[in-house]
């Protein structure tokens, strides 16, 4: 490997709840084997710590996004995202992120992709991972990323400029069909869950149906052996009947326990990813847990409140408020004729962390 890159240039970011490292495509080695093998290094896996890289000890912050220009009609830049593993050396493409997302397109404007078209400029990025699509839309003042605003999202301190995201055509993303055994409720070990992927392959299941309230804290439930080993065990017989085949050493599908609102929204969250308890819940997961929220006689669909979810009439639109450990997020749905859900729409921000060179070894 005497051609391997030892180094590569790179923008840390914040985007949305999450944090990692943006490269251009051409910046990393082009043999995935050793992509990957660089990825490990430069965050620190595998190592609980992740001491010897950049990676923050959390699958939240050991994110990877890949950019490049695209040849596809309609698209400005691919996007692959890759989930580095913190204590296992495992580098995966098998999900989609959309908060790194969030960063995606800043970073194509910073590095000369895409050029700013106004006060705001609109970018359309192909999501490799899943293939498809979402429009970003950034605050470009003076033709430059502006990264302050006032915009907030619950589980980031202060505020930043807005970057609303509109997913098309997600259903399906990685299992080829919104419900893929084609129920709203299927029984597996005994327990009534749905199994949804819109943009996020996810098992969504009631707390009362695992002896739950619903509030415990991602530590509490992290320290509940007996609970992580019967939610793997539901993991593992999930995924063939998702389409995803042995999930053993895969990301997804997540596990989200949904209980009654606490905060005046639609629902309550505690979300597994799928091993650590997320201290809050993936953009795309969200996207899912509202769709299932939807799904008459589903686990989400009994326990949700639709009457505090805001609606739009002339525009079809119903925004749901999907609560989590540290807040809440928001999902904007669009719905048809027949109330199915046509596209779905969040406010996220990012920032700006470093611009420099990452090393290897």
């Amino acid at each position: 490997m005497s051609d391997y890159p030892l180094s590569a240039p790179c923008l840390w970011m914040r985007g949305g709840t999450s944090k990692g490292g943006y490269f251009l495509a051409s910046d990393l080695p082009q043999v995935e084997s050793e992509r990957d093998e660089f990825l490990l290094q430069i965050m620190g896996s595998p190592d609980v710590k992740q001491i010897d890289g950049m990676g923050g000890a959390n699958p939240l912050t050991s994110k990877v996004a890949v950019v490049k220009p695209s040849e596809r009609e309609g698209a400005d830049v691919d996007y692959l995202f890759l989930q580095v593993f913190v204590d296992q050396a495992i580098v995966t493409d098998k999900q989609n992120c959309g908060n790194i997302l969030a960063g995606v397109a800043p970073f194509a404007i910073e590095k000369g992709l895409v050029s700013a078209t106004g006060d705001v400029t609109d970018v359309t990025v192909y999501m490799e991972n899943t293939g498809q699509y979402a429009v970003c839309r950034v605050p470009t003042p003076d033709g430059k990323v502006n990264y302050r605003g006032d915009a907030r999202i619950d589980g980031v301190p202060g505020t930043a400029s807005r970057i609303e995201i509109e997913f098309k055509d997600t259903a399906g993303s990685s299992c080829g069909a919104l419900l893929p055994t084609g129920n709203a409720v299927d029984e597996i070990n005994g327990l009534n869950v749905t199994l949804i992927d819109n943009g996020m392959p996810v098992i969504v299941i009631a707390a009362d149906e695992l002896g739950l309230r619903g509030n415990e804290s991602p530590q509490q439930l992290e320290e509940n052996k007996e609970l992580r080993s019967q939610l793997e065990a539901l993991r593992l017989k999930a995924g063939p009947m998702m389409n995803l085949g042995d999930v053993s050493a895969l990301s997804v599908p997540k596990l989200s326990i949904v209980s009654t609102a606490t905060q005046g929204g639609t629902l309550n969250t505690r979300t597994f990813i799928p091993h650590r308890c997320h201290d809050a819940i993936g953009v795309l997961g969200a996207v899912s847990v509202a769709t299932a929220c939807l799904l008459e006689g589903s686990p989400a669909e009994r326990i949700a409140n639709l009457q505090t979810a805001s609606t739009f009439s002339l525009e079809n639109k119903m925004t749901l408020s999907i609560e989590h450990p540290t807040g809440e997020l928001s999902v904007v749905m669009q719905l048809d004729e027949t109330n199915n859900v046509k596209s779905a729409a969040i406010l996220r921000t990012a920032r700006k962390l470093f611009d420099g060179v990452v090393f290897g070894h």
